[in-house]
């Protein structure tokens, strides 16, 4: 039988995204991504009341994440860090504290899709133990062409909870 944690400690500068905060997002998304997402993309995901988070230092929006959980499943949809906030652990940090997030909302899987070029970030999946279980061809666009997509999944477990 899962075991599903029911309390989340929310770290200090971490919670939850407001419609007020898009336009600091979208500075955020376009610095960070070359192709970055829309406002619709973010409001979208507000309307849907996907779980959506920011992380603050001081007054500056330096991270945020966004996923949402369905039967069992949570998908990471979004997962950015500032570029003068990068190589910090702060990725790490916010990604750990998603996926215990999306355990107490009783998902035991998680998904989500990365650029193929995107070293940085699939070693950090890699290293939580995510792995690679499909590609999409062609999928982002890209500076001189298509990139491929690669998914990754992880399984909650509880210590407890026996291997699947």
């Amino acid at each position: 039988m899962m075991s599903v944690q029911t309390e989340l400690t929310i770290p200090d500068g971490y919670r939850p995204m407001r419609l007020q905060d898009l336009e600091a997002v979208l500075v955020l998304e376009r610095r960070a991504y070359a192709f970055p997402w829309s406002a619709t993309n973010f409001s979208a995901c507000l309307h849907a009341q996907y779980s959506a988070w920011v992380v603050q230092e001081a007054s500056e929006l330096v991270a945020y994440g966004i996923y949402s959980v369905a039967v069992g499943e949570a998908t990471i949809l979004n997962l950015c860090v500032s570029p003068t906030h990068q190589r910090r652990g702060l990725g790490q940090q916010l990604l750990l504290f998603l996926l215990a997030a999306a355990k107490t909302e009783q998902a035991q899987e998680v998904f989500l899709e990365v650029r193929q070029s995107n070293q940085a970030a699939r070693a950090l999946y890699e290293s939580l133990g995510f792995n690679q279980y499909a590609e999409r061809k062609n999928y982002y666009p890209g500076v001189g062409g298509r990139e491929n997509a690669l998914l990754y999944c992880k399984t909650l477990l509880d210590q407890t909870d026996p291997p699947r």
